[in-house]
């Protein structure tokens, strides 16, 4: 891939998932501390997920910074993220075979934000092969 290309993309993708973070922290900051009006309207969201994706995206924001400066960390730290979310995914997927409270739009949830950060975590090693090592 050329350098200028890569470059491109890396911050594209990197902008992405710094806008993806902070939609999160803002998403999921209203559920958890936004009053009752706000948890109600969440419906029967499933704590754990619930905590875990607003954490996340406070990683979000660093991996997409970190891959917008091209720092070799960030493609790990994507990876990490892509794994956590999936091992979230399964215990929601235990949550729910148990017999507890969800909301479907947490699976289409679940699904996107796994979707993505498997496709960050592929992408992350090529966009950032190109650069000087030690960074």
């Amino acid at each position: 891939m050329q350098e200028k290309t890569a470059r491109s993309l890396r911050i594209a993708i990197g902008g992405f998932a710094v806008l993806f973070g902070l939609l999160t922290i803002a998403s999921g900051g209203r559920a958890l501390f936004g009053g009752a009006e706000a948890r109600a309207a969440v419906g029967a969201a499933v704590p754990f997920v619930l905590w875990f994706n607003f954490l996340a995206g406070f990683a979000y924001v660093g991996a997409g910074a970190g891959l917008i400066a091209g720092l070799r960390w960030s493609a790990p730290l994507a990876a990490a993220i892509a794994v956590a979310t999936l091992a979230v995914f399964a215990g929601f997927g235990w949550h729910v075979a148990a017999g507890g409270a969800w909301e479907m739009r947490t699976v289409g949830a679940m699904i996107l934000r796994t979707l993505v950060w498997a496709a960050i975590a592929l992408a992350a090693p090529r966009l950032l092969a190109g650069l000087a090592p030690a960074r």
